[in-house]
C-alpha cells in the first residue's frame, strides 16, 4: 500500500505538469460556440491567426504563458458551452474577467467576420483587444471584447503585412515580432523558414514611395535558432567579419539550392538574402540576420545582441517603422533608404504603343552607375589610373583640428574647465535642402563661380587670412591652404561669403541638380527627434531641463537608446557608403570593385554633405568668437571643446537679455544641428593633451587619454 509521502510526491508531479488542453476539434468547437473568430482569438492571445489554426488542427501546441491562458479560456467556454447539450455548471464568477496578454495598441482594424470564419495569416489584420467586465441582465459578469486604445493611435497596418516588418526566431520555434506579437514557426530547415515567412508569417513592410518596392520580410536568428536550422553557431575565419560567409559546399547552402532558392553574390553571411525571381510582379525574397555571426554590430546596436528575443524584436521593429527594415549594417540601411525614398524608376506610358514601361524617375540617381570626375574619385579608381590623372583630389573631410598651444591666452589657461559640445547628427543637418548633381560631370576651364551649381572647383584660396585661433574652413586639419586645390561648391561659396573674390581655374560641374537627400533627411530627422522624445528629451524643454534629460536618457529605456544609436549610425554610415572603398587584400589599383556598379556610389554627394557640415561648423565658431570672445581649443568632426568658467555649456553659450539663445552660435536642443553636452574635463587636462599633439575633442567624453600615446 502506498505511503502518504509517495502519494503526495505523485500528486506534486501531476501539479508540475503543463496544463492539458482538450483535443484540437474540441478547441475549434468551443471557439465557434462562443462566436469568436480565429482572427479575434489570435488578437486576444497576442499571436497570429495561423497559430490558432495550428492549435485547432493539431499541428502545434501553444507554449507558456499562452498555454495557461488558452487553457483558462477553453475551460471558461466549456463551462458555458458543454458538449452534447449537457447543462452548464454553475461556477463562481471572478471579480474581474481574465485578461489574456494583448498588445498595448491595435495593430490594425479588423473587418467584420461571421463566427467560425478562417482568415489566412498573410491577409488577416490583427486587432489588439482588452476584456471589459459588463453586467448582463442575469446579474452575472461576462466578458465583452473591445478594441484597445492608447494615447497615441498607431497607424493602420498594411493588411498584407499584419504582423509587422520582421521577427526574431528563437530555438523553440517562437518568432517574436512587432508590438509583442509571437508567432509559432514550425520550420526546421532554412528553405522551410523561407517558405513559412513568405506564405504564412504575414511579415513585411509597405514601400516608402509610390514608385518603390515593398520591404522584404526580415527574420533574425538567435544562436539557438541558427543551430536548429543546421547553421554553425559561430562563423569563423581569418577574413574581415563582414566578408565571412558559409562555403558553397555547406549543407545549408546545398539545401537552399536544392529547393530552387538563390543567394545573392555576397552568399550566406551574417546578412543573407534568399530569393526566387518575382512571379506575377510579386517579389519572393527573405532577409536573414544571424545574431551570433555579429549581424548587429555593437557600435551601431549597443547591447541589442544580448537582449531577449522580444526586446530585440522591439528595437528592430521601431527602427524598421521609423527608418527602414534593416538590410545589413546601418551603413547599408542608410544607403538603401536613399534609394527607397528616391526610387530610380517609375511607370511611364510609351507614346507609340500606349503600353506602360519603366522610365527614369525625376530627382533620382537613375539605374546606371556614373563615373566621377577625376578629382572626385579615389586614387585607385579606374578613372584616375586609366587617365593618368595627377591633378589632385577633393579633400572635403570633417574637421580634425587642435589649436596651437602657443595661441592660448593667459586668461584662457586660468579658466577651470574644458567643456565639449556635440552637434546632433551634423551630417544629417547638412543634408537638408542640399542641392547635389544628378547628371554626369562636364569639364570647364576658367569658369565664373556660381554658388548654385554643384560640382568641384580648382581654386587658389591661400590668400585668405583668418584668425589663427580658429581652424581654416577650407581644410580638414584647419591649416591655411598653400596653393590651388579642389573644393566642393559649398567651400568655395563660403570663401565668397567671407568677402573674398574667387577665380576658379577649372571645374567639373553638373548641369542637372536637385535636393536628392531631402526625403532622406526628413525621415531620419523625424526618427531621431521622435526617438529622443521617447527617452524623455522633448522639444518643449528649456536648456537646463534639456541638459538634465540628456544626462539620463540612455538609462530611461535601453531599447530605445539602442534605436537612437542605430539612427545616428545610419546617418554617418549612409554618407560614408557614398564613397565606399575597395575591400580585400586581392584588390589591385585600377580594377573596378563592386560598389562602383551601383548608382549610389557618388563621392561628389558625400563631399557636398561634409563640405556643408564643416562650413556650418566654422560659421558657428566665428559667430561664437564675435559674440562671446571665446575660441575653441579643438574640433573633431561634430564635437568642439571650449574653455569655460563653469562645468555647464550654460556658463559660456551666448544668451540674450530675455534669456533666449542668441542666433548664429551654438544652441542646445534635441534636433539635428543643435548641440548637446559631450563631456567636461579640467582645463589642465585639455592643455596637457594639446601639448602632446592629442585632440581633447576625441577624449573629453571619457577623459581616459594617455598623454604619452599617439592618437
Amino acid at each position: 500500500m502506498a505511503t502518504e509521502e509517495e502519494l503526495f510526491a505523485s500528486v506534486d508531479a501531476l501539479l508540475e505538469e503543463e496544463p492539458h488542453l482538450p483535443p484540437p476539434p474540441e478547441r475549434a468547437r468551443l471557439r465557434e460556440a462562443a462566436g469568436i473568430t480565429q482572427a479575434r482569438l489570435a488578437a486576444a492571445m497576442k499571436t497570429s491567426t495561423q497559430s490558432v489554426k495550428n492549435w485547432e488542427n493539431g499541428r502545434s501546441e501553444p507554449k507558456e504563458p499562452r498555454l495557461s491562458a488558452y487553457r483558462r479560456l477553453l475551460d471558461g467556454w466549456a463551462t458555458k458551452h458543454p458538449a452534447h447539450g449537457a447543462p452548464a455548471t454553475s461556477v463562481p464568477a471572478p471579480a474581474t474577467a481574465p485578461q489574456p496578454e494583448v498588445p498595448a495598441t491595435p495593430i490594425g482594424p479588423a473587418a467584420p467576420e461571421a463566427p467560425g470564419t478562417e482568415t489566412a495569416a498573410a491577409t488577416a489584420p490583427v486587432v489588439a483587444a482588452v476584456p471589459a467586465v459588463v453586467e448582463p441582465p442575469t446579474g452575472r459578469p461576462a466578458v465583452e471584447w473591445r478594441p484597445a486604445t492608447s494615447k497615441a493611435a498607431a497607424p493602420a497596418a498594411d493588411p498584407r503585412f499584419p504582423h509587422g516588418p520582421l521577427a526574431v526566431l528563437d530555438g523553440d520555434g517562437c518568432a517574436y515580432g512587432a508590438d509583442g506579437i509571437v508567432l509559432d514557426c514550425p520550420a526546421r530547415t532554412v528553405p522551410e523558414l523561407v517558405e513559412w515567412t513568405l506564405k504564412e508569417s504575414g511579415l513585411g513592410a509597405p514601400k516608402l514611395h509610390r514608385n518603390g518596392k515593398d520591404s522584404d520580410p526580415l527574420i533574425v536568428l538567435t544562436a539557438a535558432a541558427a543551430v536548429k536550422l543546421g547553421l554553425p553557431e559561430r562563423l569563423e575565419g581569418h577574413e574581415q567579419r563582414r566578408s565571412l560567409r558559409l562555403p558553397a559546399d555547406h549543407p545549408v547552402v546545398k539545401q537552399v539550392a536544392k529547393a530552387k532558392w538563390q543567394l545573392t553574390q555576397r552568399g550566406f553571411g551574417p546578412w543573407a538574402r534568399i530569393y526566387r525571381k518575382a512571379q506575377a510582379g510579386q517579389r519572393q525574397c527573405v532577409q536573414l540576420a544571424v545574431l551570433s555571426w555579429d549581424a548587429l554590430d555593437e557600435r551601431s546596436w549597443p547591447g541589442v545582441a544580448d537582449m531577449e528575443p522580444a526586446d530585440i524584436a522591439r528595437v528592430l521593429s521601431v527602427y524598421a517603422t521609423r527608418v527602414i527594415t534593416p538590410r545589413g549594417s546601418t551603413a547599408v540601411s542608410g544607403l538603401e533608404l536613399m534609394t527607397a525614398l528616391r526610387p530610380p524608376t517609375r511607370a511611364v506610358q510609351d507614346r507609340a504603343t500606349g503600353n506602360w514601361v519603366s522610365g527614369y524617375n525625376p530627382g533620382s540617381l537613375g539605374t546606371d552607375p556614373m563615373d566621377p570626375a577625376p578629382p572626385e574619385a579615389t586614387a585607385e579608381h579606374p578613372v584616375v589610373i586609366n587617365s593618368g590623372w595627377t591633378g589632385g583630389f577633393l579633400n572635403e573631410e570633417a574637421y580634425q583640428w587642435v589649436r596651437d598651444v602657443d595661441l592660448l591666452s593667459d586668461e584662457e589657461c586660468t579658466l577651470p574647465h574644458a567643456v565639449g559640445l556635440d552637434l546632433n547628427t551634423a551630417f544629417l543637418a547638412a543634408a537638408a535642402r542640399l542641392v547635389v548633381g544628378l547628371s554626369a560631370p562636364d569639364h570647364f576651364h576658367a569658369p565664373a563661380f556660381n554658388p548654385k551649381i554643384p560640382g568641384s572647383w580648382l581654386v587658389d584660396l591661400s590668400h585668405i587670412e583668418l584668425d589663427p585661433r580658429l581652424p581654416s574652413p577650407f581644410t580638414p586639419d584647419g591649416t591655411r591652404p598653400t596653393g590651388p586645390a579642389w573644393y566642393q561648391t559649398h567651400t568655395v561659396a563660403y570663401a565668397q561669403e567671407l568677402g573674398y573674390n574667387v577665380h576658379p581655374l577649372e571645374a567639373y560641374l553638373r548641369r542637372e541638380s536637385g535636393a536628392y537627400l531631402d526625403p532622406w533627411h526628413d525621415r531620419l530627422k523625424t526618427a531621431y527627434v521622435d526617438t529622443l522624445a521617447d527617452l524623455g528629451v522633448t522639444k518643449d524643454l528649456d536648456d537646463r531641463q534639456f541638459l538634465a534629460a540628456m544626462e539620463c536618457h540612455k538609462q530611461t529605456d535601453p531599447a530605445m537608446a539602442a534605436v537612437l544609436a542605430a539612427i545616428k549610425a545610419t546617418v554617418k554610415g549612409g554618407v560614408g557608403k557614398l564613397r565606399e572603398r575597395p575591400q580585400g587584400k586581392s584588390y589591385k589599383q585600377g580594377e573596378r570593385w563592386p560598389a562602383l556598379e551601383r548608382p549610389t556610389w557618388r563621392p561628389d554627394i558625400r563631399a557636398a554633405v561634409i563640405s556643408k557640415a564643416r562650413v556650418n561648423m566654422h560659421r558657428k565658431l566665428s559667430n561664437m568668437a564675435r559674440m562671446t570672445g571665446l575660441f575653441p581649443l579643438a574640433v573633431l568632426s561634430d564635437c568642439v571643446v571650449y574653455p569655460s568658467p563653469g562645468e555647464s555649456p550654460l556658463d559660456f553659450l551666448p544668451y540674450a537679455a530675455s534669456g533666449k539663445p542668441q542666433p548664429g552660435g551654438f544652441r542646445l536642443g534635441p534636433t539635428p544641428g543643435l548641440a548637446k553636452l559631450e563631456g567636461v574635463q579640467t582645463m589642465l587636462w585639455a592643455v596637457g593633451l594639446m601639448e602632446q599633439g592629442l585632440n581633447p575633442a576625441r577624449h573629453i567624453k571619457g577623459g581616459d587619454a594617455v598623454l604619452d600615446e599617439g592618437e
